[in-house]
């Protein structure tokens, strides 16, 4: 792949951390709610900026975005955030370009994911596009990229199975519950958090451990009892939600809060209790794992957890890399193809213009000048001129900019700058 410019003035960025570097801790202060994005997203409009994608997960947070140094992508992420630049600069990643490019691919793709084949931050991504969009911070280049990583995921479900299994976070719980707690069927399990793990983890354990004993609680009960009702669940109310700890068995606290929701008042540590904590960042309290006959376990352990599934899955990575090339390509074609454009709009007009001035000069000279005729075979000619153009623009060997550069010269060309 050919280097190329993909804005006159500023480069595209990714700047970041995920779990590779940042821990569960560090992670949570960089993490954002959907208020704050939408906030941060509207600083970044007044800032000039006039495309910019941002998401946050339980195992990365992100920015994607056009800047003239990618210190102002940093920056904005730290100001709407609990995390400081010093702390971001520790764990960081950033791209430029295509590197920036390829890095979407990855993570929409879920080569990138925590659990290798994890596709549920495509979804996170269509999100962030569509929230950019509804904020006018969303330029054609964004709209473009983010539907080629979403072919780019759809392809690579389809045509391999990297994703069998099921396996997710949601999913790794689940197993975790199947393997250290026996006779699970019969125990009772309390789920603290109807958010998007949440609900997928419920779905998980229905299916996996035949239990009917699921109680549900969450701050907003309605959210609840919107999927209690779908699997005929038992939901509390969070005023219950001590009382509901103390008779449970297993309990998953996969709420979002900014600060532990479960602490040492709430456990009754004179029986085994399995604590599951699916939150970023962790929603419960460090010192809960003190107390005599408790485990807590966080969504990082449940990740680090190799099996079969996730060892078979390895061997479909190159077949979705190549995959990915494939569609990035063609992406990268789009890109170059719009670089130059306008230029042959541009020569286009100033052809038609040229032949324009010629027909109405043979017009008045020659008593028999067959003006359509002329026009059908001047604008054929045309055509054939702009295409060999823009042939030439699209060879692998070209320089686009030296050339671009040459035709605006040669031809007097005005183009606004973009």
């Amino acid at each position: 792949m050919k280097d190329y410019h993909i804005s006159r003035h500023n480069s595209f960025y990714t700047i970041g951390l995920n779990y590779k570097k940042a821990d569960a801790v560090l992670r949570g202060k960089f993490s954002m709610e959907e208020a704050k994005m939408h906030i941060l997203l509207k600083n970044a409009k007044e800032q000039g900026i006039d495309g910019l994608l941002a998401t946050s997960t339980c195992n990365r947070t992100e920015l994607h975005g056009f800047a003239k140094h990618p210190f102002q992508l940093i920056k904005l992420l730290c100001d709407h955030t609990e995390g400081s630049i010093e702390e971001f600069q520790k764990v960081a990643y950033i791209y430029k370009n295509k590197d920036a490019i390829s890095h979407l691919f990855k993570v929409g793709t879920g080569l990138d994911s925590q659990i290798l084949g994890d596709f549920e931050i495509i979804s996170q991504i269509r999100q962030s596009f569509n929230r950019s969009k509804k904020l006018d911070i969303a330029n054609p280049f964004l709209e473009r990229l983010c539907n080629s990583v979403i072919q780019a995921s759809k392809k690579i479900k389809n045509e391999t199975e990297i994703s069998s299994g099921a396996t997710s976070v949601a999913f790794a719980s689940v197993q975790y519950i199947l393997k250290n707690v026996p006779n699970i069927s019969e125990k009772n399990i309390l789920l603290f958090g109807t958010g998007k793990i949440g609900r997928n983890t419920c779905e998980n354990l229905i299916k996996h451990t035949k239990n009917p004993n699921i109680t549900l609680i969450n701050r907003t009960k309605v959210k609840a009892e919107k999927v209690a009702g779908k699997f005929n669940l038992t939901v509390k109310d969070y005023g219950d939600l001590q009382t509901e700890i103390r008779n449970t068995d297993v309990l998953i606290v996969a709420t979002s809060a900014q600060n532990p929701t479960v602490s040492k008042d709430l456990i009754y540590s004179k029986k085994e209790l399995l604590i599951l904590d699916l939150s970023i960042p962790k929603n419960v309290a460090s010192d809960v794992s003190d107390l005599p006959n408790i485990t807590t376990i966080h969504l990082d352990h449940l990740s680090q957890m190799t099996d079969e599934t996730l060892e078979r899955r390895k061997k479909f990575i190159p077949h979705a890399e190549s995959i990915i090339e494939d569609i990035k390509d063609e992406f990268i074609q789009w890109l170059e193809t719009r670089k130059f454009a306008p230029v042959i709009k541009a020569l286009n007009l100033k052809l038609k213009m040229m032949k324009d001035e010629e027909m109405d000069y043979q017009s008045k000279k020659q008593t028999d000048f067959n003006k359509e005729q002329a026009d059908v075979i001047s604008n054929r000619i045309i055509q054939k001129i702009t295409k060999q153009f823009a042939n030439h623009l699209k060879g692998d060997s070209v320089d686009a900019d030296n050339s671009l550069d040459l035709i605006k010269k040669v031809f007097h060309l005005e183009i606004d700058s973009q």
